[in-house]
């Protein structure tokens, strides 16, 4: 059987950490951030896990991590 591809965007935007769940960044940090409020600029900072909806699609897209 040959090897499966890294999906290269997925690869980008998403880590696995070391209990592997997939650890995301979260949207809309970028910019217009002069209407965001810093308590909300602030939270956008973090990162977050992926929900277990999305765990499966995301996982295939990383075979080897």
């Amino acid at each position: 059987m040959p090897k499966l591809k890294t999906h290269k965007g997925a690869s980008k935007r998403f880590r696995v950490t070391a209990n592997g769940k997939i650890k995301r960044s979260k949207a809309f940090g970028s910019h217009l951030l002069t209407k965001k409020s810093s308590k909300r600029k602030r939270n956008l900072k973090t990162s977050t896990l992926i929900g277990k909806t999305e765990f499966k699609k995301i996982k295939e897209m990383l075979p080897y991590s």
